[in-house]
């Protein structure tokens, strides 16, 4: 018999707290423990201790707060799900963080909520995680799929440069010299020479030829 179905009064669902705040834990623990059919098995204040206790514990569901002193609840919830998969976690946050909630799930979370959840609704989610379900908060829910549906976004080959670097590029794709460009932005034609050197080893190019070439091909995809 599952852990928390009707009936199984002998095998309540084990839940195991993992926040740095001793008042939130304690105050979640209470909740739980008055519904009568949860036992809190453990509790921890950082990354490194939910990474020690929670397999010695064996819970059922893991409640981790996405950020803690030392690593992340998602770096926790990767963690326990690679060694132990039996074990649900379930993600509670104060932050509608949509880079959080696409790692976490990707971590293997089975719920993400925040919290500002009411408490009759975080006891539905820890049994509907334990259950072997899955639940998101509503809003956060949209944004992941939205996400998933336009996939992974395209990285900035210009990340690295700085924005005084990134005018400079542009320049270079006018066709401007180093002399040219100094007098536009009012700068030594040195200057200007180590920012170029600068940026085409960010680059990893060469030449400032392949520079301009570079800034016509992203021009194009603008388009």
């Amino acid at each position: 018999m599952t852990a928390g179905e009707p009936g199984a009064e002998s095998t309540p669902i084990r839940v195991f707290l993992v926040d740095d705040h001793e008042v939130v834990r304690r105050g979640v623990a209470a909740m739980l423990e008055g519904e009568g059919d949860m036992v809190v098995v453990g509790e921890a204040g950082t990354a490194e201790q939910a990474i020690a206790r929670i397999p010695l514990a064996a819970p059922d569901v893991a409640v981790l707060d996405v950020r803690l002193p030392g690593g992340s609840g998602v770096g926790v919830c990767r963690e326990i799900r690679s060694g132990h998969p039996e074990i649900a976690c379930l993600m509670l946050t104060s932050f509608a963080d949509d880079e959080a909630l696409y790692d976490a799930v990707m971590a293997g979370a089975a719920g993400y909520v925040l919290k500002q959840i009411h408490g009759a609704d975080l006891v539905g989610a820890v049994r509907t995680v334990a259950a072997g379900g899955s639940l998101l908060d509503p809003a956060s829910a949209g944004r992941m799929l939205d996400r998933l549906r336009e996939g992974p976004a395209e990285p900035d080959p210009l990340a690295e440069l700085s924005p005084q670097e990134r005018q400079i590029l542009d320049l270079i794709g006018e066709g401007l010299t180093n002399r040219q460009i100094g007098e536009r932005l009012y700068l030594a034609e040195k200057t200007v020479k180590n920012y170029v050197s600068s940026l085409l080893s960010k680059l990893d190019l060469q030449r400032r030829t392949q520079a301009a070439i570079l800034v016509a091909e992203l021009r194009s995809k603008r388009r």
